[in-house]
């Protein structure tokens, strides 16, 4: 089977892209053009398409041939360089579009617990949206609506280890961090993308998919600050200082850790029940708890850089 993949440079994406060529399928992965090489996993022998998802002649060109479509692609972890409508909202319009032109069989796109196109908060509502063009595009479609994910290249614990790594004292939470997530490891969510593939029966649904355990945002730092072993005051802030801060670190670093994108994910509960996966997919997802160990070896401001450029 001949796959287009998009978003394969982010944390999904590179998890996702060895588990489709072991499983013997051909992949195909649309890239932004860059003098950067792609941040591919190394030694994996993909096609590449180069173009953007709003770029239709680069999106009809890559999907010439292709029987399946994985849309990971968005603008959400790119802070203030990136465009949610571009990205999230015109670029899945134009895939689930091409993708019915090419007679596409299978067109799985993740998204977000939460997602409405009415919510207040951007990203949730541009996959709001974006989910409506996957379901009305003709196309044999799974929606996935994931939790937040944690692994070692996510873009959540990860930075929540380096605010510990880099506080001098004391954590700042929105609110005491009472909002409540389900953290689910990426490596469940690409299992679940893996046999989204070939499982007819779940054509036509819109699944939330979380992990085995929900943790408030605070008790959140408390896991990582015991993983590294550092211990911090947290202090209860309002959400507006954090996103005035967020917005100040965005004007002025070239990779902002903390972006008001990301400080979305901590205003708003982000929960399903906790046996989503088991019923769904048959298996039982990983614990939080027992799989902090990749911050041992947690990344430096340099490392957070590279991670953040996919």
């Amino acid at each position: 089977m001949l796959i287009l993949l998009t978003g394969a440079t982010g944390q999904v994406g590179r998890a996702l892209l060895p588990r489709l060529l072991a499983a013997g399928h051909d992949v195909r992965c649309l890239v932004r053009p860059s003098q950067r090489t792609p941040n591919l996993p190394p030694n994996v022998p993909v096609q590449l398409a180069l173009g953007r998802v709003e770029d239709e002649r680069a999106v009809r060109g890559a999907l010439a041939g292709v029987e399946a479509v994985i849309h990971l692609a968005s603008a959400e972890w790119r802070g203030h360089r990136g465009n949610l409508v571009a990205t999230d909202v015109e670029g899945t319009r134009l895939i689930a579009s091409a993708a019915a032109e090419a007679g596409v069989k299978r067109l799985i796109y993740v998204s977000h617990l939460g997602a409405d196109r009415a919510s207040g908060y951007p990203v949730l509502k541009a996959k709001g949206i974006a989910e409506e063009f996957i379901r009305q595009s003709g196309v044999p479609y799974l929606v996935l609506r994931s939790a937040m994910l944690f692994g070692p290249e996510d873009r959540f614990v990860n930075v929540i280890a380096l605010l510990v790594k880099l506080a001098p004292g004391a954590l700042l939470l929105p609110s005491e961090g009472r909002t409540t997530l389900q953290p689910l490891a990426i490596q469940d969510l690409v299992t679940c993308l893996e046999w989204s593939l070939l499982d007819p029966e779940l054509t036509g649904r819109t699944l939330s998919v979380g992990g085995p355990d929900m943790y408030t945002v605070k008790e959140l730092f408390e896991q990582v600050m015991d993983a590294l072993k550092r211990s911090h005051a947290l202090w209860s802030v309002s959400p507006f200082f954090l996103r005035t801060t967020s917005w100040l670190m965005e004007q002025t670093l070239p990779r902002a850790p903390i972006t008001s994108f990301w400080l979305d994910h901590l205003a708003l509960s982000g929960v399903t029940e906790l046996t989503s996966i088991t019923q769904a997919f048959g298996f039982k997802p990983t614990h939080l708890n027992r799989s902090l160990g990749f911050l041992q070896a947690h990344r430096s401001w340099r490392e957070w850089r590279r991670l953040s450029t996919g």
